[in-house]
Formats: structure tokens, C-alpha cells, sequence
């Protein structure tokens, strides 16, 4: 099961190397003079170590990404050649813009991003070519044990999402 999950966060880092083959724009992408210079510097650096530099940018910094937190810390992309930067975006919303600035090479996010991104007419979109996790990773906490849980002792109770905001139920 290890090397089942290490090998798809592996097959998607390596896969981000083709996305920018994917673009549909003839223009190449460019940044500020700045951010130019500093992603210069960023590839000096890779090119120097041997390794390819990989920005990824997750929607979340969560608990679900673990095997790939640990692939990180074992070394398994660096043997493989790939220096790979962990981003959090904080929101799909902001994923999905740094992969479209080029300012991160794969973007982890819900599949939602993408289909709104392509439905409202983008020119250059992104292509979803990996599925991380199989269900959604929601849980719910409590301040106090609750032994005897039911859903139905929510009612009437607010309850704080994923984001800003209360949902009441």
C-alpha cells in the first residue's frame, strides 16, 4: 500500500513536467520582471543540485496529504530527481491561481476549480490527470466527548465549516 501511494504522488509530481505542453495560448507565460529573476534563481539552484525544480501548491496543508509528507521527508522525490516545493494556497480559489500564473506547477485542489475555471470560457485552463483521495476527508470535532453522538444533536447548534462563515443546521 506504501509504494501503491508513494508511486501516484510520484507519477503526479513527474506528470506536472508535461502541463506546460498542455497550454492552449501560443504566447509563452511571463511574470513581473521580478518574479522572472527569482524563478531564474529558483532553476539555478535545481540545475545545480541535478534535480528538477517542482513548485506544488495544496489547496490545504492536511492530514490526507500525509504519504506525501512523508515521501518528502524520506527523500523518495529527490531520488527520483525532483526537488519539489510545498506551497499551501489556502483556498482552490488560489490554488487554481497559481497554477494558472505558472506560479506553481501542479495545483492540489477538488476537481471543481478546474470545471469552473474551463466553464466560464478560459482560454488556457488546467487538465485534472490524478485523483488523490477517494472520498472526502471531512470529519467532525468537539470540544467536549460526546459518547452517545447522534447527528440529529446538531440541530439547532452552529457548526463552523472548512472556511469563514457558520452553517446552521
Amino acid at each position: 500500500m506504501k509504494k501503491r501511494v508513494v508511486s501516484l504522488v510520484l507519477a503526479a509530481a513527474m506528470s506536472s513536467l508535461l502541463l506546460p505542453g498542455c497550454s492552449s495560448s501560443d504566447e509563452p507565460a511571463s511574470g513581473t520582471p521580478d518574479t522572472d529573476k527569482a524563478e531564474e534563481t529558483v532553476f539555478e539552484e535545481a540545475e545545480t543540485s541535478g534535480l528538477t525544480k517542482v513548485v506544488l501548491n495544496e489547496v490545504a496543508h492536511s492530514i490526507f496529504y500525509a504519504p506525501m509528507y512523508v515521501a518528502i521527508e524520506e527523500g523518495y522525490f529527490e531520488e527520483e530527481g525532483i526537488e519539489l516545493d510545498v506551497v499551501t494556497g489556502f483556498g482552490a480559489d488560489k490554488t487554481m491561481t497559481a497554477v494558472l500564473s505558472g506560479e506553481a506547477d501542479i495545483g492540489f485542489m477538488g476537481s471543481e476549480a478546474s470545471i469552473y475555471t474551463y466553464n466560464e470560457g478560459a482560454n488556457d485552463y488546467v487538465v485534472n490527470f490524478a485523483q488523490l483521495t477517494q472520498r472526502a476527508g471531512n470529519f467532525l470535532v468537539a470540544r467536549e466527548e460526546m459518547e452517545s453522538f447522534k447527528w440529529q444533536d446538531l440541530k439547532g447548534k452552529d457548526v463552523l465549516g472548512g472556511r469563514k462563515g457558520v452553517v446552521h443546521i
